[in-house]
């Protein structure tokens, strides 16, 4: 996760080029391998290079192929044997060992703007084509890798930094009201084309910008699209093919003989990790694959570290597990310094942090299970309805054949959730905050917008409109930005095989039965490589909900006393808030302790701007000393909370 950043004076003025190595140093905890700059009159970039693939041991960036078209770019680029035979078309050839940035650049010398629609794979990219005097920069499709920019003035900012952002001086830290009422709503912002400070925008997920003096414009170059169920005549043939995609998007992913993996006990991690075993095993040279799981041992009953044991020791693997049970609420005490670029919600977030810094000791590659859960999600029941309406009496009596035929299916019936399904009351949808401060919310209009953001649908006729509209949630893209090192302040790349285009188009496109009800198609793909007991194993959240379980330990109450930031009362009505210590019910200690987690956000706001060079990490105009910075609640809660 190489840290990017770029300066353009739209009024032709030169860069400042101290200005420009600050805020590419600033970076250097993301990319630790080098850092460099370059300014040509009214534009400059800087990168931070953090190698993390064979192709990057001689990578410099920024770099150019001819001196007029430049890039910095945080990438990795997938499906590369496919771009480099399309590449060779155009006429450029030998490019089998280039870095992931050259692709990129000579993709762009090739397509022009278009090369978007030739790319796959985690980017986010800048390029100043010098003969036009243009900028046009890039995100990913899913927004894995994030794009923060802001113009002010007669200038243009960008990084993939939020803080980095924020230390122009034409930068101010003014905030965004809407953003931050959606976090208190939501947990995160719901709008994908802003952040928490007024003057910064976000590039959306599969969109470019580009940018000359007189002109800025905004395009979307992909929509997940809506496409026709698969009809395969062997029950083989889907599996084959889910195999196949998941080793391509497995094998793209891992480019390292050092990698590890966040593995619970579930179905998706533990497949993710024995595609990366396989693949790796095929090598002639050694490698380091290493699991680690976050676990309980007395706090509640938690079955993890005996489920990813199973899994750990099938596949011959190490197992780190990092025990949760002694960390309190919002890290290691009630009196840390979060240092997160934006508000962030999650009062466990601690162990995540001190997962990531083992990890980072040995490893800069971290491979997930994320999206499994999404692209294999359906709802039966709308299934069922669906038929029922149309009069498919047939098709209703062939599907729950394929139901109730499954291997084990009558130990995974899950009859109590899908009753609360049909006829239980949907509990979050109750918990309109009631401590919201009234101005604000008239303002802005706050009870609609709850109303909107909670009744918006995917479109219905999607194979599974579940998956679709899960898929397609702003949830993943504030998720991967809290992964991301500019937040985490770890040189860990974080990437996630199930959100691989081809993959998830394929996974997307599955009928609801029998493939996609409870994993149906994992289980069988997994079948003679993980355990049984793992591979058939029910999916269930944890057996208790670990905030509930420390909000009834003694000293607990000290979350009800804090005291609130003066700018705190702009959001919330600080006497309106009901006490949360010994609450029972996991929503409504979820919901209200959100001005918990802004206050202590709020409190340690700073200033950032460029002065004299002395800025820390968060803002602040003195050093931080080892063991501050160790104690610092920085990354994104893995196990998300309610």
């Amino acid at each position: 996760m190489s840290g990017i950043v770029g300066i353009f004076q739209l009024d032709g003025a030169p860069v400042d080029g101290r200005l420009l190595q600050h805020m590419t140093e600033f970076m250097a905890y993301r990319g630790p391998d080098a850092q460099q700059i370059w300014t040509a009159g009214p534009v400059g970039f800087g990168h931070a290079l953090l190698r993390a693939t064979p192709e990057s041991a001689s990578e410099r960036q920024p770099c150019t192929l001819d001196g007029e078209i430049w890039i910095t770019a945080d990438a990795r680029v997938d499906g590369r044997a496919e771009l480099i035979e399309k590449l060779g078309v155009k006429g450029q050839r030998g490019l089998e060992a280039a870095p992931d940035a050259e692709l990129i650049l000579r993709a762009y010398q090739a397509w022009g703007e278009a090369c978007v629609e030739q790319l796959l794979g985690d980017f986010a990219f800048a390029i100043w084509d010098g003969r036009c005097r243009r900028l046009f920069c890039a995100r990913d499709h899913f927004g894995v890798k994030p794009f923060y920019y802001a113009h002010v003035g007669d200038c243009l900012i960008f990084s993939n930094t939020l803080n980095c952002v924020r230390l122009h001086p034409g930068v101010s830290n003014e905030l965004n009201d809407l953003a931050i009422a959606d976090f208190l709503l939501f947990d995160f912002n719901q709008n994908l084309t802003t952040t928490t400070f007024a003057d910064i925008q976000r590039l959306a997920p599969a969109h470019t910008l580009t940018a000359t003096a007189r002109t800025r414009s905004q395009k979307r170059y992909w929509m997940l699209p809506v496409e026709e169920p698969i009809r395969y005549r062997r029950a083989s043939d889907y599996v084959e093919s889910f195999r196949g995609l998941l080793r391509q998007a497995v094998s793209d992913r891992l480019r390292t003989d050092r990698v590890a993996l966040f593995m619970s006990g579930g179905l998706d991690s533990t497949a993710v990790a024995a595609t990366a075993k396989e693949l790796l095993s095929r090598q002639s040279e050694p490698f380091d694959l290493r699991a680690h799981t976050l676990i309980y041992e007395r706090l509640i009953p938690d079955q993890e570290r005996h489920y990813a044991g199973l899994a750990a020791e099938a596949l011959g693997m190490p197992l780190q597990c990092l025990v949760l049970d002694d960390y309190p609420l919002y890290g290691r005490g009630e009196h840390l310094r979060p240092c997160t670029p934006e508000p962030f919600h999650c009062p466990l977030a601690a162990p995540d942090a001190d997962s990531l810094s083992r990890i980072a000791v040995s490893h800069r590659v971290l491979l997930t299970g994320y999206g499994g859960d999404p692209t294999l999600s359906t709802s039966l029941s709308s299934h069922f309805a669906k038929l029922l309406r149309s009069w498919r009496f047939d098709r209703v009596a062939a599907d729950l054949c394929r139901f109730f035929m499954v291997e084990d299916r009558l130990s995974r019936l899950y009859v109590r959730t899908r009753l609360e399904t049909l006829f239980g009351r949907n509990r979050w949808r109750s918990l309109y905050p009631v401590w919201l401060n009234n101005e604000l919310s008239a303002r802005l209009d706050l009870p609609s917008r709850w109303e909107r953001i909670n009744s918006e649908r995917a479109p219905g006729h999607a194979v599974r409109p579940v998956a679709y509209e899960q898929m397609v949630a702003p949830f993943w893209t504030d998720l991967f930005e809290k992964q991301d090192s500019g937040v985490t302040h770890v040189p860990v790349e974080i990437r996630h095989p199930f959100f691989d285009l081809r993959l998830a188009r394929y996974l997307l496109r599955l009928p609801p039965l029998p493939w996609s009800s409870d994993k149906e198609l994992l289980r069988v793909a997994m079948r003679g490589i993980l355990p049984e007991r793992v591979r058939l194993r029910r999916k269930s959240p944890l057996a208790a909900d670990p905030v509930i379980a420390r909000l009834h330990q003694p000293g607990a109450e000290w979350v009800d006393h804090f005291q609130p930031e003066p700018v705190l009362s702009r959001y919330v009505d600080r006497s309106r808030i009901p006490s949360v210590a010994g609450e029972k019910n996991s929503w409504r200690a979820w919901v209200n302790l959100r001005p918990l987690s802004l206050n202590f956000w709020l409190q340690f706001q700073v200033p950032m701007g460029y002065k004299n060079g002395r800025e820390g990490l968060c803002g602040t105009t003195t050093p931080k000393t080892q063991e501050e910075d160790l104690s610092l609640p920085t990354v994104a809660c893995v196990r998300r909370c309610p």
